[in-house]
């Protein structure tokens, strides 16, 4: 793997797609989002996202990583970074409803091999087709990193449950007509003294019981959370997704799969603060010449594209072991770390060279340092993935 901050690709066919998808993220869909004069900030609408979803759907891109019988083009875990590096790298708003991030084919998962027929009928294949959204709902206010400490609970009730609970950053949420939630079975946990299950439901959000909230807005300043308030809200037993008592496993089931797919998405977004920094070292004059003949910058944006560089081809190697059917524990822990790490780092020098324009609000580089700054957090913060990688060589090496 060669640097480039415009990759090309030997594989044809993934080839083919990144050209096609980049002329999708930088015409048309660039030129949507202008025309509805959408920024990061602004309030996101179901009708704002609506013909994305169906427009991409219909460009083979919203949900193409799926099986073909499901309507996807059945695309190795490399091919499907390659396609989230370019949306990470457009810069476009709605770039996250191109390939279903948003309550769309990625953010259900892999939860359709656990899928009934009524199931899939009446959620799924809904909202692989674009006209349905869903949320997933797991992280509490006290039950984050450690999910099993959540309180909301689930009672069975005759041909059902009763979920009573808060949970709070569900992305996609404000656009969601159902969540995936994951409750605790009542008369389980440390309270009775045994180990805690956990069952994961699909729940409609118009349900008598079940309220959507505005959730906290993160830093990025993005209003796309909600906080999913249910209050002995009914759910029937058609609606358990798996096996009660198995729900962890299904909301954890592809926890390595997407704690390495995350990634790609955040370099391309550093790969487009490069190219951004790099644009104005070469235009921004100082003492009448390039801020890009001082050595001092040369220094730092040669660190940089080092740093990109690593990031990106140590988690292009594991994605392809694992796409060789091989295990990734390790990797995709240290991937996670190291690209979170790195990106910030990358950021933090592109706000320094942008000077006071990069600590503007509307400027891009500011936007994309925020955003960026989230991923340390997000998805298990870098101390959990210390503890992760230290645990796996303690114990595996």
């Amino acid at each position: 793997m060669t640097f480039s901050l415009h990759p090309t690709y030997d594989d044809p066919r993934t080839a083919e797609l990144v050209e096609r998808l980049r002329d999708y993220l930088d015409g048309e869909l660039a030129d949507y989002e202008r025309e509805r004069g959408i920024t990061p900030a602004g309030r996101l609408t179901r009708a704002d996202l609506e013909p994305v979803w169906r427009r991409s759907r219909e460009l083979g891109f919203y949900g193409i990583h799926l099986p073909e019988e499901h309507g996807g083009q059945n695309l190795t875990y490399t091919q499907l970074a390659a396609l989230k590096e370019e949306v990470g790298a457009s810069g476009r708003v709605l770039s996250h409803s191109v390939l279903g991030d948003m309550g769309g084919p990625l953010r259900a998962g892999d939860i359709l091999q656990h899928a009934t027929e009524h199931q899939l009928k009446t959620y799924l294949l809904p909202l692989i087709r674009g006209e349905r959204a869903c949320c997933f709902s797991l992280t509490e206010t006290d039950a984050g990193s450690d999910v099993r400490s959540m309180r909301t609970v689930a009672v069975p009730d005759g041909d059902g449950y009763r979920l009573t609970g808060h949970k709070v950053f569900s992305s996609a949420g404000p656009f969601a007509d159902f969540a995936i939630v994951v409750a605790r079975m009542a008369g389980t946990g440390e309270e009775e003294g045994d180990k805690p299950l956990f069952s994961a439901f699909l729940v409609d959000l118009d349900s008598p019981g079940c309220r959507v909230e505005d959730g906290a807005t993160p830093m990025s300043g993005e209003h796309i959370e909600s906080d999913i308030v249910l209050q002995d809200c009914f759910v029937p037993a058609a609606n358990l997704l798996g096996e009660e008592g198995k729900g962890m496993r299904i909301a954890l089931g592809r926890v390595t799969t997407n704690r390495l797919l995350h990634c790609p998405t955040v370099l391309g977004a550093t790969r487009r603060a490069v190219k951004l920094t790099l644009d104005r070292t070469r235009t921004r004059q100082v003492a009448g010449q390039p801020l890009l003949m001082l050595q001092a910058i040369q220094h730092k944006v040669a660190d940089m594209a080092t740093e990109l560089y690593a990031a990106r081809s140590m988690t292009y190697a594991a994605l392809a072991a694992l796409d060789e059917g091989r295990e990734v524990h390790s990797e995709a822990f240290m991937c996670k770390l190291f690209v979170a790490e790195s990106a910030f780092r990358i950021l933090d020098e592109a706000v320094q060279i942008h000077g006071k324009e990069g600590l503007t609000q509307g400027n891009e580089i500011e936007y994309l340092f925020r955003k960026i700054r989230m991923f340390r957090v997000l998805t298990g913060t870098s101390e959990i993935q210390r503890n992760a990688i230290a645990k796996l060589l303690a114990f595996n090496h």
